[in-house]
């Protein structure tokens, strides 16, 4: 039986409501509750940060090329390629490679830090205004780089950012897990793919300058 054309009407509109209705209820469900502790971010959740324009979302079975001690050795998984390496799975490095492929190793541990000859320090306790003067200078110091087996100095009476410059500024690693050692005054400094790290302790290190793809420092 023919439906009058009022009641047609107001089947399509109920029809295309209820779509509405739908779509509306599955993207209130689906975002969740933003207040949801068990509703992270991705970019908040712990271990390797890659750079999702270079390389695709890792899985923890996908197989990249794995590097120790800077030779390829096959393709692994990230948990055979870090134990492979000895070291924690968090701890790898992972970026492109010279093929452009995903890769991941360990970084080239630091070498032994320069061992000074003792300063004997003279007490003078006549001149404390002086003292005060030498513990407020600016922190500049020697500024050195590791070569082979040895530490060469670079410069004396350089800043930090002025240290890390005439060390890297124009070079850039290319190969994951390996680096470019140096010193500033007490820190050991580290190049690496697309940063500059620094370390307090020789062992464990903090990015201190970002790199760009023409090997500078524009933030330095």
């Amino acid at each position: 039986m023919a439906f009058p054309k009022d009641t047609r009407t107001m089947v399509v509109v109920g029809a295309g409501v209820a779509v509405v209705a739908a779509v509306a209820a599955a993207m209130f469900f689906g975002a969740g509750n933003p207040n949801d502790p068990d509703n992270v971010p991705p970019a908040a959740e712990g271990g390797l940060k890659i750079d999702l324009a270079e390389a695709p979302v890792l899985e923890p079975t996908r197989e990249l090329r794995c590097y120790v001690g800077g030779q390829f050795v096959g393709m692994a998984t990230l948990a055979s390629c870090a134990q492979r390496n000895g070291v924690a799975t968090g701890t790898l490095d992972v970026g492109l490679d010279a093929t452009g492929a995903l890769a991941a190793a360990s970084f080239t541990p630091p070498p032994q830090i320069p061992v000074e000859e003792p300063k004997v320090v003279v007490a003078n306790p006549a001149a404390p205004a002086q003292q005060a003067q030498q513990a407020a200078a600016p922190a500049d110091g020697q500024c050195m780089r590791h070569v082979g087996s040895e530490w060469r100095l670079v410069g004396s009476g350089m800043g930090q950012a002025e240290c890390v410059k005439a060390l890297y500024a124009g070079t850039c690693i290319r190969t994951p897990g390996e680096a470019q050692y140096g010193r500033w005054n007490d820190l050991t400094l580290r190049l690496v793919p697309r940063r500059v790290e620094v370390s307090s302790d020789n062992a464990t290190f903090r990015t201190y300058a970002d790199q760009n793809r023409q090997c500078q420092f524009p933030r330095l």
